[in-house]
């Protein structure tokens, strides 16, 4: 008896290095969301609430990047890891003010696989230290060759891999507080056709780049009451510098008639991830029904990423500046534990927009945002408690009405389709 209960304990343990190694595979082989660059999906339970109180609910590993000053509330070392899949349908509807021949550019987006790792170790109950691996900002867009829009992009894969090692330490019985380091490396492939202005065939400018940038986060966590907790996240910004000379091919004259330094120069698509501040509450309402909720501000303004456009023969230079707002989000969702064992999740979330149509690039597609989230947690043992969760998001209309110049002519339509649907299963280990 005594042996079979200290291999039930220790096997917690021996899963980990099979986990670990399956999420990096799984990881650094995913695609960002179409159109979304903020990924709030990141393999972890919440998914079944849109996010809503990610900040605040400091129940599992995750809280080690949605929070770390959460990491204080968990009893000894804790280790999740989620497997995920989402699929994008992203068709633009061409409108009749467009000026440029071609169709609607087909599916956009597609399948792709994601992955999130948490852990937490316990150094004693008042200190810990955490690390996360994931992707929380990336996007990936590929029209058909020869849609009405190809002289604004045909393809722009943006994908980021982070690390966020992080301590916490517990101030008291109602506060805490952490913070830490983030190791984000990104990867762009941006591709755009270029007219050629004799009639012939177009020519296509690409950038291929990757870099790493650096940045930290920070929370704290407060229990004014037993039941109630409130926390708050900020995220800095990380630059990214994909500076690189393009690659030109095609076009006839067009490269020789344009000013000799766009193809000779290097192309700069440097981009700020933006900073973010999350407040978020969690409310024991009675002790089977918890509500949560968040609200979110990011800073677009900052963010900075150009567009690959050539406007007209005489342009100077490859790139366009687009005119970014910051966006607030909010999010509501529920918990309901209906056996003792399981629960049931439900949640709301929305963010605004951070461009208008006149700005809108379909390298860019951002819009307001919807997300509607449910899942279900079981739990096998005291140590160990699987999940699976749904979310459907919402990316908005997309309305575009955009003009750049003779080159690039006229694109004015929106997405009549415009979504991603997302599906996980996590595994939440306590391992002592």
């Amino acid at each position: 008896m005594h042996r079979r209960q200290s291999a039930r304990k220790a096997c917690p343990r021996a899963l980990l290095a099979p986990l670990l190694g399956l999420m990096v595979v799984v990881v650094m082989a995913g695609r960002g969301e179409a159109g979304g660059l903020f990924v709030s999906e990141m393999g972890t339970p919440d998914l079944g609430m849109a996010a809503a109180g990610r900040a605040s609910a400091a129940e599992n590993a995750a809280t080690a990047f949605g929070n770390p000053a959460g990491m204080t509330r968990l009893e000894g070392s804790h280790l999740l890891v989620g497997l995920q899949g989402g699929y994008g349908v992203v068709d633009f509807d061409r409108g009749s003010e467009t000026t440029v021949s071609g169709g609607n550019g087909g599916n956009a987006s597609g399948g792709f696989p994601g992955a999130g790792f948490y852990a937490v170790y316990s150094v004693s109950p008042d200190i810990k230290l955490g690390l996360s691996a994931g992707s929380n900002f990336g996007g990936d867009v590929q029209y058909e060759k020869g849609w009405s829009g190809r002289y604004y992009a045909t393809k722009d894969e943006l994908v980021t891999f982070g690390l966020w090692p992080v301590a916490a330490y517990k101030v008291n019985d109602w506060l805490s507080i952490g913070g830490g380091a983030q190791i984000i490396y990104g990867s762009l492939n941006s591709k755009t056709a270029v007219r050629n202005g004799t009639g012939g065939p177009d020519g296509q400018i690409q950038l291929d780049h990757d870099d790493v940038g650096y940045g930290g986060l920070a929370g704290f966590l407060v229990e004014p009451v037993e039941g109630t907790r409130i926390g708050v996240t900020y995220t800095s910004k990380v630059k990214l510098n994909f500076k690189e000379n393009p690659e030109v091919s095609g076009g006839g004259p067009i490269f020789n008639a344009l000013d000799p330094g766009i193809a000779n120069s290097k192309l700069d698509l440097g981009l700020t991830i933006p900073q973010s501040v999350m407040v978020s509450g969690t409310q024991q309402v009675t002790p089977d029904i918890d509500v949560m909720v968040n609200v979110t501000w990011q800073d677009w303004s900052e963010f900075g990423k150009p567009t690959v456009e050539v406007t007209s023969t005489t342009s100077r230079k490859a790139t366009v500046d687009l005119d970014y707002d910051d966006t607030w989000g909010v999010a509501l969702g529920g918990r309901w534990r209906f056996r003792p064992s399981w629960s049931w999740s439900l949640g709301i979330g929305y963010d605004t927009s951070p461009i208008n149509k006149k700005q809108r690039s379909p390298a860019l597609p951002l819009d307001q945002q919807v997300r509607i989230g449910t899942g279900l947690q079981y739990a096998l043992t005291e140590r160990a408690t699987i999940g699976a969760a749904y979310q459907f998001l919402y990316l908005g209309q997309g309305d575009t009405d955009r003009d750049s110049g003779p080159l690039t002519g006229r694109l004015e339509g929106d997405y009549s389709s415009n979504e991603v649907h997302f599906f996980n299963m996590t595994l939440s280990l306590k391992l002592d």
